[in-house]
């Protein structure tokens, strides 16, 4: 006998116009599905690597005292709940706590930064500025400060303590460059000079437009800091188990530790709600494909009805009718995910180099995507499903019909 195949792929090719149709709504559902995540995954991932670049992996900051729960009383009216923890700002021998988590095998490198807030005033222009003090060589192997340098240089920054390195929207506000004076106002009232060595670009604005960096010693006397440290900013080989980590420094250095995901919660999940949003509404497009072929093949049933009986009468077994149909959908599927999955990555390539000019959240000047083989996986998968549930129904009618009804309503 004729392998159900074979007849699955005559079967498809008599009504071409409608087969066009059908693989078109794959085609594009899947292309679409595949470009849309790639620019929203994009914008996620370029804003995680620029706050783990800039701000670290994992932070440990404010010592806390232990509540030591089994002996603590609680207090009239608390209904038999034990206050919140008290915390003190700074580190408390931050070096001591640099030493021990550096044996940790995560822990790539770390970085103690004193930070406060200042005014900042060059010429006529005045700013509130975010100060961190930082060791140097320290801070440019645990964050990517060298790679965010746009102007100026880092070693004029290193071997000049006079010196900072500011954002380059604070920069555009102060309407300063390389060279000149910026002056930082200290809690006594009295205004330090500094120059500008270099420019950085974080890539997320509220850090350009607000960051200064200076040497931690300087930092340390102008804001008049009793401690070295804030804190300290940790460089991990795996960013994703830092919740993990941040747990046992919290227990080891008594210490608040916090990870990156729970520093950057609130956009994370806007950027995760985007992406279900988006996924959602472009999947209702493999949905209505699905529909299209759904009645594709209805109607190929119904015109087929005497072959269908003629097969029977060879012997054809009832499953042998319903693969013919479900072969014509999986040819459908296949086609047209691979089609899709092409379109998609040429889609993707174009919309990369769309040139576009973003100066709030994140700094970018084209649209920013991510090659993920994930993208294609996942709308391949979500293609053949659709495709299966729509051509699941008419496989099964056709399968039901007696071939002697079928032969005498064909007459």
């Amino acid at each position: 006998m004729t392998p159900p195949l074979y007849i699955a792929l005559r079967f498809l090719t008599h009504r071409k116009r409608p087969l066009l149709l059908s693989l078109s709504g794959v085609v594009f559902g899947v292309a679409i599905f595949i470009c849309t995540q790639a620019q929203t995954q994009g914008f996620a991932r370029y804003f995680i690597d620029s706050t783990i670049g800039t701000n670290g992996a994992l932070v440990v900051k404010s010592r806390f005292r232990p509540r030591y729960e089994p002996l603590m009383v609680s207090a009239k009216g608390s209904k038999g709940t034990i206050g919140r923890r008290l915390y003190f700002e700074g580190i408390t021998n931050p070096n001591e706590i640099m030493r021990v988590s550096r044996q940790f095998s995560n822990v790539v490198s770390c970085s103690p930064v004193l930070r406060g807030d200042v005014s900042a005033r060059a010429g006529f222009e005045n700013a509130t500025v975010d100060l961190y003090g930082i060791e140097p060589a320290l801070h440019a192997q645990t964050t990517d400060l060298l790679h965010q340098l746009v102007e100026g240089s880092f070693d004029d920054f290193r071997n000049n303590t006079s010196s900072i390195i500011i954002g380059v929207r604070l920069a555009e506000t102060l309407h300063a460059g390389i060279g000149d004076t910026v002056q930082l106002l200290a809690p006594s009232g009295e205004y330090w000079r500094f120059t500008i060595a270099a420019i950085a670009r974080a890539g997320i604005g509220s850090i350009d437009s607000t960051r200064v960096y200076s040497h931690a010693r300087i930092a340390q006397a102008l804001l008049q800091q009793p401690s070295g440290a804030s804190m300290i900013i940790y460089k991990l080989r795996s960013p994703n188990r830092a919740p993990a980590l941040a747990s046992r420094f919290e227990t080891l250095f008594q210490h608040n530790a916090s990870s990156w995901q729970e520093r950057e919660e609130s956009t994370l999940q806007l950027f995760l709600t985007l992406r279900m949003s988006v996924a959602i509404t472009v999947s209702l497009i493999i949905l209505l494909a699905g529909f299209g072929i759904f009645n594709v093949l209805t109607m190929s049933v119904l015109a087929k009805i005497k072959e269908i009986a003629i097969l029977r009468s060879m012997g054809y077994r009832r499953i042998d009718i319903s693969s013919i149909f479900l072969w014509q959908g999986a040819l459908i599927a296949a086609a047209g995910s691979l089609l899709g999955c092409s379109l998609g990555a040429l889609m993707t390539w174009g919309v990369s180099h769309i040139p576009i000019r973003l100066r709030g959240l994140l700094y970018t000047n084209y649209f920013l995507v991510t090659w993920d083989w994930r993208h294609y996986v996942f709308a391949t998968l979500l293609a053949i499903l659709a495709v299966f549930i729509a051509s699941y129904v008419p496989a099964r009618r056709a399968a039901e019909l007696p071939p002697v009804v079928t032969i005498r309503g064909s007459r």
